[in-house]
């Protein structure tokens, strides 16, 4: 009788082992998971660390000269790294030949003819009294400048030294020339105006021959590039968003299709590469919506680069 009884107690000690066995893994993982709770602290602190980017109110347009995007990425390191940091189109295409009608397609959404690089006693009567989009600011209720380098005299109206009135749209729409005489000016102030938050909604910084890569080089125009912008991306106005830098060329050097670099520059964008088809009158149109003013002319069906860069 007591041998049956030592065995079935053995017997019962064995299994209750087992059990202690089995379970003992779920006890183990159940430990191992991290806390929900502590989790969700932590996910909502790092949150509310996090800068809340505001609404684009600012436009800085910059021109380059006649590369394509090839050209550029390789020959200007500075605004190659910008635009990996922050974005770039692949495919983005100017409008025509020679610079000229480029620089008016993108301040009044259409070229209105011109196919020449001919000064505005020329080519402004081409245009009539069309709007641009500094006029559009200014009746919006915003502000609009131009910071146009070596030009001799506010809005100049003829070519001086390096400073070339093909590259400056403004002064081509006569509707607008009282405004474009307080507001087109050197880029004498305009790092000041950077470092102050004080660019205007609508804003063109335009480099000489010498900087533009039209007469100089690539490299010449980076290191340009990079001296006028940093006072730029080091301001309020950019970090918060409030300001959205688009540095672009005029156009190829007609062996590219065309094709330039895009480059757009704002800390709601890392690394984004747009590979839609875009144009310069996209740009026109993205102005328009920072504005929130309906586009003009062909702006008002370009391919759209607030939603090509999810803006």
């Amino acid at each position: 009788m007591r041998r049956p009884l030592v065995a079935l107690l053995f017997a019962l000690l064995a299994l209750s082992g087992c059990s202690s066995a089995l379970a003992s893994p779920g006890s183990a993982g159940r430990a191992a998971r991290p806390s929900s709770t502590g989790g969700g602290a932590g996910a909502a602190r790092a949150a509310s660390t996090a800068p809340r980017l505001q609404r684009a109110t600012k436009v800085l347009v910059v021109i380059e000269e006649n590369h394509s995007l090839a050209q550029m990425r390789r020959g200007m390191p500075y605004l190659a790294a910008l635009s990996e940091r922050y974005g770039y189109a692949t495919d983005w295409r100017a409008i025509t030949h020679p610079s000229e009608p480029n620089y008016i397609a993108i301040a009044g959404g259409s070229t209105f003819g011109i196919r020449s690089d001919a000064d505005p006693a020329t080519n402004a009567r081409k245009i009539g009294r069309a709007p641009s989009v500094f006029s559009q600011a200014r009746l919006a209720g915003k502000t609009a400048g131009t910071f146009a380098q070596a030009m001799p005299t506010r809005c100049a109206l003829r070519p001086s030294g390096p400073y070339a009135v093909k590259h400056n749209p403004w002064a081509y729409f006569a509707a607008d020339r009282a405004a474009c005489r307080r507001g087109d000016r050197s880029t004498s102030g305009f790092d000041a105006a950077a470092r102050a938050n004080r660019l205007p909604n609508v804003g063109f910084l335009i480099p000489d021959l010498d900087h533009d890569a039209h007469d100089g080089t690539l490299r010449t125009a980076d290191r340009w590039l990079k001296a006028r912008l940093s006072p730029v991306l080091a301001s309020s106005d950019f970090r918060s968003g409030r300001l959205v830098v688009i540095v672009t060329a005029d156009e190829d050097d007609r062996h590219s299709g065309n094709r330039v670099l895009t480059s757009v520059l704002t800390p709601a964008l890392s690394h984004k590469v747009a590979r839609g088809r875009l144009t310069h009158y996209s740009l026109t149109r993205y102005i328009a919506q920072v504005l929130g003013v309906r586009p003009l002319g062909n702006g008002r069906t370009a391919p759209d680069l607030r939603a090509a860069f999810g803006l």
